[in-house]
């Protein structure tokens, strides 16, 4: 049976950490955790588990979790964000793998919770999440903050896994303006360092679609009022990075 490494970054993460350890104690071989020097309990929780806990300053959060697995034992990874853990299911679909690995990665759907209600749409879920792969296959990419793992080849055959990835979002409305503010400085950034632009009619479109797609096409109106609070942060944040990033230019 093949070895599984189960891959974490963490940062300030005592409210979900130990339910994210919980989740793969009985499902992987060894626990690696990437710690940003968290200032709250995170890294006492951690050490009431058999982990590997590093400390590293953060680098961003693709280099931080390709950092993350350069530090793993095996090449088979289970990775998961401090907030994120796995169902039931999903723990038995990666145990099922240890005797019938067939592809480079497999996908899961995310499941995310918002201020206590489990999202059901608002194109928060599915959420295929890549999380289960084979390190030489893959890496983390993408723009920060919104990194993805991608499998290097073309041609590299993925799964599906049954069960969800729990994702412990924004519990409070105001934690979720905070967040909103402090990612969408991370994308404009990101955005002016590859060179994209941000012309006035993509500050007018982007944000008007992002919320249309997500409250009407993406069906956020079934999920009551958090639904419309998703769908005008999801405008929000377009917003507001295509604002500073405008900003940026002229700096």
């Amino acid at each position: 049976m093949l070895k599984l490494s189960g891959v974490i970054i963490t940062f300030n993460e005592e409210r979900n950490i130990e339910q994210c350890l919980h989740s793969l104690v009985n499902v992987v071989d060894e626990i690696i955790v990437v710690d940003s020097f968290s200032t709250d309990n995170t890294k006492a929780i951690c050490k009431r588990f058999d982990v590997k806990f590093i400390e590293q300053k953060f680098l961003g959060y693709i280099e931080q979790k390709n950092f993350a697995l350069t530090q793993a034992s095996y090449d088979h990874i289970v990775s998961l964000d401090g907030d994120e853990s796995l169902s039931e299911t999903l723990q038995k679909s990666i145990i099922d793998l240890k005797s019938n690995w067939k592809f480079d990665g497999y996908f899961a759907n995310r499941f995310n919770n918002f201020c206590g209600q489990w999202i059901k749409h608002s194109d928060w879920y599915p959420n295929k999440k890549l999380r289960v792969f084979d390190r030489r296959c893959a890496e983390w990419k993408g723009i920060n903050p919104h990194d993805n793992v991608q499998l290097h080849n073309v041609k590299a055959k993925s799964g599906h896994l049954k069960g969800d990835i729990l994702h412990k979002t924004y519990q409070t409305y105001s934690e979720f303006n905070q967040k909103t503010e402090y990612f969408s400085t991370i994308a404009a950034k990101a955005y002016y360092d590859v060179g994209k632009k941000a012309p006035i009619w993509k500050i007018i479109w982007n944000p008007t679609w992002a919320f249309f797609k997500t409250y009407f096409l993406r069906l956020g109106i079934l999920d009551g009022f958090n639904g419309y609070v998703i769908a005008v942060q999801t405008a929000n944040i377009t917003f507001l990075k295509y604002s500073k990033l405008r900003e940026l230019y002229k700096l």
